[in-house]
């Protein structure tokens, strides 16, 4: 599949905008594992996806570079007040739903890959590690651009696509990783 068909398909699935960057052109930074370690989110050893469980920085950056292309994803949410935890959540949600089919469509069509979401994943809730289960979906799960230290804000200047929409949008980022 072309960069252009890509790009077409992640349209066509409700990005506001799509990009397709080498991975060897995606910045990485290591420095951003600490934010993880604060558990802002609550994931922080308790989904597979999340750090620790997931991998190092670098078995991350691994992962990523071991494919060619990243399809780099962008949503934007029209947002009134940024405090409000319920619209974020909703617009994360709905964000990654979108990666899920487009990645579930790309493999169909024999475009092998793997998603990288907005957040960690939610798939399951709570994660089966906390049970000490297995993952039940180890072909759909889905790392966040955080878990893999992408520094977002310089991805997106290499994509030519903004990252800060303006007063009142919310955007949210996320990747296919591809050959």
């Amino acid at each position: 599949m072309t960069d252009e068909e890509l790009v077409q398909r992640a349209v066509a699935e409700g990005f506001a905008n799509a990009a397709v960057v080498s991975t060897g052109e995606i910045p990485f930074d290591p420095s951003f594992r600490p934010y993880c370690e604060e558990n802002i989110c609550g994931q922080y050893a308790v989904n597979y996806a999340c750090p620790p469980a997931c991998g190092s920085p670098e078995e991350m950056k691994q992962r990523i570079l071991a494919h060619k292309r990243a399809l780099v994803l962008q949503t934007i949410w029209e947002i009134s007040d940024y405090n409000d935890k319920k619209a974020i959540k909703h617009a994360k949600t709905s964000h990654n739903a979108a990666g899920l089919r487009l990645a579930k469509q790309l493999r169909t069509e024999g475009c092998g890959g793997f998603l990288v979401g907005a957040s960690g994943c939610g798939l399951c809730s709570p994660c089966a590690i906390t049970e000490g289960k297995p993952c039940s979906h180890p072909e759909s799960q889905y790392s966040c651009m955080s878990a893999y230290c992408i520094f977002v804000r310089k991805l997106t200047e290499k994509c030519d696509i903004e990252y800060d929409c303006g007063p009142g949008l919310l955007a949210f980022f996320g990747m296919y990783v591809c050959d």
